[in-house]
């Protein structure tokens, strides 16, 4: 028993020398390892301001800014953290931690995906200069101004006043109309004039009101008309006209102005602007006063 005890107190204390040897072996490189950590802390700190600083003068958004931010400093951290790891020879603790953070990095792509993809897809937006805060837009089925891009949605203020949250993903996989994006725009005005109307006059008088009314347009050539149909009750025609503008609102002002000029005019010359009229006849011979006629009206 006592030699067993002797043995197992041998073994014990070979275990602790052998411990104690290889703390005393590995101290330089815990030390290195802690100042390597220590620099990568810092260093991420600096980078991560200087990363923001690039980033603000390409996104205007301060949650994409601040995301990037953070996303680099956490490479810069993790990169210490692997060299710190190599410097104590942890090579099996780095393949480990490698390995996990791969399972792990997968089970977590799959269970955001949706989330994840709204993420990349706000990073995206948020680097094109095809779109930007201020501008008015169109994109599935709904139109306004942008007024906020950030990691999670895409917001939209309509001409209502209300607001439309959009989805990232939504944007980057549709169609988008960005009317800021020029600063002009056509305005289409179609309308309808009388049979009896003198079709030279009302073109011409259209176009002369056109170009007196705004100023890009120089001259009436410079208005586009065209008599498109013989419609149920009048002779139909489209005016296209360019306009300095860059927001529907602007488009629509321009719309209604040219309408009241046009009425106006339209009203001075006497031109006939038609709507459809229905008449009701009664010049048939029926004989309300029939007997067979009141007694069925009795009868009922």
């Amino acid at each position: 028993m006592k030699e067993q005890f002797n043995t197992a107190l041998g073994n014990l204390v070979e275990k602790l020398q052998g411990w104690f040897n290889t703390i005393i072996e590995y101290i330089p490189n815990f030390i290195l390892a802690i100042l390597v950590m220590a620099v990568a802390y810092f260093a991420a700190r600096y980078v991560s301001k200087a990363v923001a600083k690039l980033v603000s003068r390409k996104v205007q958004q301060d949650s994409i800014k601040n995301a990037i931010a953070r996303v680099s400093a956490v490479v810069v951290v993790m990169v210490g953290l692997f060299i710190a790891l190599g410097v104590m020879n942890l090579g099996k603790a780095l393949t480990s931690l490698l390995a996990g953070a791969g399972v792990a990095g997968l089970a977590i792509g799959l269970a955001l995906q949706g989330t994840l993809a709204n993420t990349f897809a706000g990073l995206v937006l948020s680097f094109r200069k095809k779109i930007q805060i201020g501008n008015w837009v169109e994109t599935t089925g709904y139109a306004g101004e942008v007024i906020d891009i950030n990691l999670k949605d895409f917001t939209l203020k309509e001409a209502d006043n209300n607001i439309v949250i959009i989805p990232n993903k939504t944007i980057l996989e549709n169609p988008l109309k960005n009317y800021s994006l020029t600063t002009r725009m056509r305005v289409f005005l179609e309308c309808g004039v009388g049979y009896e109307s003198n079709l030279e006059k009302v073109e011409q008088l259209t176009k002369e009101v056109i170009a007196n009314t705004f100023d890009q347009v120089k001259q009436p050539e410079d208005v586009e008309f065209y008599f498109t149909e013989f419609g149920d009750s009048s002779i139909n025609y489209l005016c296209r006209f360019w306009i300095d503008a860059e927001s529907m609102l602007e488009k629509l002002r321009a719309k209604n102005k040219a309408i009241i000029e046009i009425k106006k005019a339209y009203d001075k010359e006497g031109i006939n602007i038609p709507f459809p009229i229905r008449t009701l006849q009664f010049d048939n011979k029926l004989n309300v006063k029939a007997p067979d006629l009141q007694e069925a009206f009795i009868n009922n």
